[in-house]
């Protein structure tokens, strides 16, 4: 089988921690900002908006360039349309995908094995492969509202442990539940966590947030930053900055 991406927590260099999403509307923009900021920089984080507009060929030509990408698409369906989609996340070459825990254990068991047994006969790295929990735009009141009675957090936890027992790498979780998925998943286990704002930055449409210290403090491995560091009118400062808090924790 091709080796494991799973950091070493304590080994990470501060810069691979930090993944920067390209969260614009076309490829020219990313395609700057890659190449902007491609070395201080983990990785790239590619959406549902960009991959609308732009496609899986931009996905590839990244990737084909050596940059690590972490593509966003959140999968959830059937099993068999979850896999299916899983495969060709693979034959792409990102480093990183990730699917809805919330759709089961089934759909994730299915996923996971057959993209293993795919990279190992064709030799590949196997991407990361994480659940997505509850969106970090998600309060108490919206759980409720389509039915889900946890809290936030019981909910990140129950869903945590879900993909942490049908084999996924890790999940994407809030700072605010990190440090209890840390006490409760097994070692190898990744902490994803978007919703990071520099102590400057505007909270946009986020709910559960805290600063790159405080989560790398919780327990997260890898943060998202999108919009402090994209829209920056200098995008190697913010970057900068952000590290250096970064590496304070690491």
């Amino acid at each position: 089988m091709a080796p494991s991406t799973a950091p070493l927590h304590l080994e990470t260099p501060a810069h691979e921690r930090l993944i920067v999403a390209l969260d614009v509307d076309d490829a020219g923009t990313a395609r700057t900002i890659v190449s902007e900021l491609k070395g201080s920089v983990g990785a790239f984080k590619i959406g549902l908006q960009l991959f609308t507009s732009a496609g899986p060929s931009l996905v590839k030509d990244i990737c084909e360039a050596g940059v690590r990408i972490f593509l966003d698409l959140k999968f959830h369906d059937i099993p068999n349309t979850v896999t299916k989609a899983s495969l060709e996340a693979s034959k792409l070459g990102v480093w990183m995908f990730n699917m809805h825990a919330s759709g089961g254990a089934a759909m994730m068991r299915q996923a996971t094995q057959e993209v293993e047994e795919f990279c190992d006969r064709a030799s590949l790295t196997k991407p990361l492969i994480i659940g997505v929990t509850v969106l970090t735009s998600a309060s108490d009141q919206e759980l409720r509202e389509i039915g889900i009675d946890k809290s936030a957090i019981d909910q990140v936890l129950a869903l945590s442990m879900l993909a942490n027992s049908c084999g996924l790498d890790g999940v994407v979780a809030s700072p605010l539940e990190a440090k209890r998925i840390r006490e409760q998943a097994r070692t190898e286990f990744v902490i994803v966590t978007p919703g990071i704002r520099p102590k400057t930055a505007t909270h946009d449409d986020q709910k559960r947030v805290m600063s790159p210290g405080e989560a790398l403090s919780a327990g997260s491995d890898y943060l998202v930053v999108g919009r402090p560091v994209i829209g920056a009118a200098d995008r190697i400062a913010a970057v900068d900055a952000i590290i250096s808090e970064i590496a304070q924790f690491s």
